[in-house]
């Protein structure tokens, strides 16, 4: 089994955010047919996905950005699976809109979510995709609490659908075929 968190915070006052770009690609995943209905377990809500027979818990936690860890320990233990088994979905300001990168693993790089999941899993082992969505110009909360602007709402969508397909690379051949995939030429200029 693998397990796909995707980041974000619950509640229609976020939808769309930049902060939920991890929610919208665990949302991409979850339209298919081959996954189940969202139910609220772990304190976040999860679906089950078949991918290449391959069984995959697409996970939303509901703590909150900042306090994601509890929910992702909650999860990695029940299931006994050890942190390779994990993908972390979130996104990134230090990356240019619409630009993908994974990694093996590395520190939260001043993400607070995925600091609090380093904080309760008690490493930095873990796979994660970091979606691009620009630096701020100015304070860093209200960009990535912010929406989009409409000149870029087309590069953040198709980064969403690219980082899912990532994840079913990610979950079918691994880190590596994903990193290889996915790691170079992603970034796309806002019209």
């Amino acid at each position: 089994m693998k397990v796909v968190v995707g980041l974000g915070n619950p509640g229609r006052n976020y939808e769309g955010t930049r902060h939920n770009v991890g929610y919208d690609v665990i949302d991409s995943l979850a339209a298919g047919p081959r996954c189940g209905r969202f139910q609220s377990r772990f304190q976040a809500q999860i679906a089950e996905l078949s991918e290449d027979a391959e069984k995959v818990l697409l996970v939303k936690p509901e703590t909150f950005m900042n306090l994601s860890g509890r929910s992702v320990r909650q999860v990695m233990d029940f299931y006994q699976l050890p942190l390779t088994e994990l993908l972390v979905v979130c996104d990134d300001i230090n990356l240019p809109l619409g630009k993908l990168r994974v990694r093996a693993r590395g520190t939260h790089g001043g993400h607070n979510g995925l600091r609090n999941i380093q904080e309760h899993v008690g490493s930095t082992e873990y796979a994660r995709l970091r979606i691009g969505v620009d630096a701020p110009t100015d304070d860093a909360v209200d960009h990535v609490l912010g929406r989009f602007r409409p000149g870029e709402r087309a590069v953040i969508q198709d980064a969403v659908q690219k980082a899912a397909q990532a994840v079913v690379v990610w979950v079918t051949r691994g880190t590596q075929a994903c990193m290889n995939q996915y790691n170079v030429g992603t970034a796309k200029e806002p019209e």
